[in-house]
Formats: structure tokens, C-alpha cells, sequence
């Protein structure tokens, strides 16, 4: 049988529709739905019901969908015992598949891979960007080896979470921002800081939802005026342009703050956000992501 009828099976019944698994199997959806109806018809039963919301897996499909997953483990086994015996010298060679936020994309993986390179040239890392729940969705269906998830609690029932680091944040504005004249012996409370503009990372960002709970709860009535950017770059950029704040992790305005470009709010406490490495309970870990997650917390502060 085809392995890839029982991935993109696998992915549709985790994603509870054919829209959603096409574009995360980088597939047209007609495509998708072609390899449902190959599998049904293979083993002669129906996997999904039909829902206008979407589609649910039948009681026959849920059974599929534990062997499913069973042989889509034993193939990533196979191959990666097929590479790792084909490596030079006995280099750990493979593939791993790596998802994060544009957070610890920009700001901690770059120095990750390059130090990979030279400790282990035979392994590729393909990096996804992606916030939490896509990234547990997609160490659901095999999509990923493992993920970095910026959550101080991160709990489910079959991916294990293991906390890696703290990453510090900051709450930054351009130096000729009024707030950037408080002091640590007047600075900033919440109230006032409610009543100022913001560039937030996108909606799903543990810390920056958390931090605009609290700018909610300090409004005393009114309602802060917060935009949410999918672009850390874009958040930055309008931040040093004098137009607002940015809660931002540390290592992604290190460069900013050393130069003057942007200002940290001073007397203000925030907690630092856990990073989570994330991997599917049942899943084989491969030589080539073990050596990845030996390689991680060097790259992270302590």
C-alpha cells in the first residue's frame, strides 16, 4: 500500500478537514480527496463522514487511524536506519523536521543549525514556522519530528513536553517615546501603560496574549488600542518608528537595544515564557533529531 494515502488519511483525520490538510501537505485538495477515496476503496470501508463543518472520523476509520499511524512510524523508522547506515564514517546522518515561532526562528535556530553543521554535515533540518496549535497538530499526523513551543504549560495526552529554557522578554518603545523617560524609581504602571498604542506578535503567542490580558485588566473601562502583526520584523519596525510599544523576547531586540534603536521600559517586571521541546509520545526518536535536541539547549540562556 501506498505510505502516502495513509499520511494524507492521517492528516485529515487530525485536522478535521481537506482544506486544512492540503495546505499543510503542500497539496491541491482534489488531490486529497483522490487519496481518501484510493484508501476507502483499498480497504473497502468509509474513514470519514461528511459534515458541512468538515469531516469526522467514523468508528471503522478511528481503529485505521491507530494502524495508520503505526505504519507511517515503522516507514520513518526504516528510513531512518537506511540513512544512518549509508552515513560516512558512521556519521548520524538523516532528516528532522522542526517547528517554531518566528520567535526562536529569528532569534536562537540559526546558531543551532549552523553549529549541526559542523558537528554532524550529514543531517538536514527543515524548519516550519508555526505557533502551538499547528505545530501539536502536526507532531499528530508525523509532520514533524519535534517543536518548540513558547507555553509555560504545555500538557497533552500524547505529545510530551519537556521545558528547555526561558526565554526573557522586554517591553521596548522608541528612546523618544514619553514612556522611555520613566525611571526605576517613577516608572510606568499599568494603568498608564493601558492607555498606550501596541504592536503585539499575532493572536496564539502565549506571552503576548497574556500580556494583553493584563493591559485588558488595567484598562479600567476603556479599551486598549493593540494591533497584532504576524511579522516580529513588522512589530519592530513601527515600534522604532515612535508609533507605539512591542512586547518582544529579548534576543529578537538585543541588537536594537545595544545600538539605541529601541528602549526598554524600565521598572516594569515581566516574566520570562518557558520554551518547550515538544515530540509525539509514541513516535521513534531518530538519531538524527536525538543529536538536534543534544544540540538545542546550548544555544539557549541559562
Amino acid at each position: 500500500m501506498d505510505t502516502r494515502l495513509l499520511r494524507t488519511f492521517a492528516t485529515v483525520a487530525r485536522t478535521e478537514s481537506l482544506t486544512a490538510a492540503a495546505a499543510r501537505l503542500h497539496l491541491v485538495q482534489s488531490t486529497v480527496t483522490a487519496h481518501v477515496q484510493a484508501l476507502e476503496k483499498a480497504l473497502d470501508v468509509r474513514l470519514f463522514d461528511r459534515l458541512p463543518r468538515g469531516v469526522v472520523l467514523t468508528g471503522a476509520g478511528r481503529e485505521v487511524l491507530a494502524q495508520a499511524e503505526a505504519v507511517l512510524e515503522a516507514e520513518s523508522r526504516l528510513r531512518a536506519v537506511a540513512a544512518s547506515a549509508g552515513g560516512a564514517g558512521g556519521q548520524v546522518t538523516g532528516r528532522v523536521v522542526l517547528a517554531a515561532g518566528e520567535t526562536l526562528l529569528s532569534a536562537r535556530l540559526p546558531g543551532v543549525i549552523a553549529a549541526l553543521r559542523r558537528s554532524h554535515p550529514g543531517i538536514e533540518v527543515d524548519l516550519r514556522t508555526m505557533g502551538t496549535t499547528a505545530a501539536v497538530t502536526a507532531l499528530r499526523t508525523g509532520e514533524l519530528d519535534l517543536a518548540l513551543l513558547l507555553e509555560d504549560e504545555a500538557v497533552f495526552h500524547d505529545i510530551e513536553c519537556t521545558p528547555l529554557a526561558h526565554e526573557p522578554l522586554v517591553l521596548v518603545c522608541s528612546p523618544e517615546h514619553p514612556v522611555a523617560r520613566s525611571t526605576i524609581d517613577s516608572p510606568t504602571d499599568w494603568a498608564e501603560l493601558a492607555r498606550e498604542d501596541y504592536f503585539l506578535h499575532e493572536q496564539g503567542c502565549s506571552y503576548s496574549d497574556r500580556f494583553n490580558d493584563r493591559l485588558l485588566n488595567a484598562a479600567e473601562g476603556t479599551q486598549p488600542r493593540i494591533t497584532r502583526f504576524g511579522s516580529l520584523e513588522a512589530a519592530r519596525s513601527c515600534v522604532a518608528a515612535g508609533l507605539g510599544l512591542s512586547l518582544l523576547a529579548r534576543a529578537t531586540v538585543a541588537e536594537a537595544l545595544a545600538t539605541g534603536r529601541l528602549r526598554q521600559v524600565p521598572g516594569l517586571q515581566l516574566p520570562d515564557v518557558t520554551v518547550q521541546l515538544a515530540r509525539h509520545c509514541r513516535r521513534w526518536l531518530s538519531p538524527a533529531a536525538a543529536a538536534l535536541t543534544t544540540e538545542l539547549p546550548h544555544h539557549f540562556p541559562h
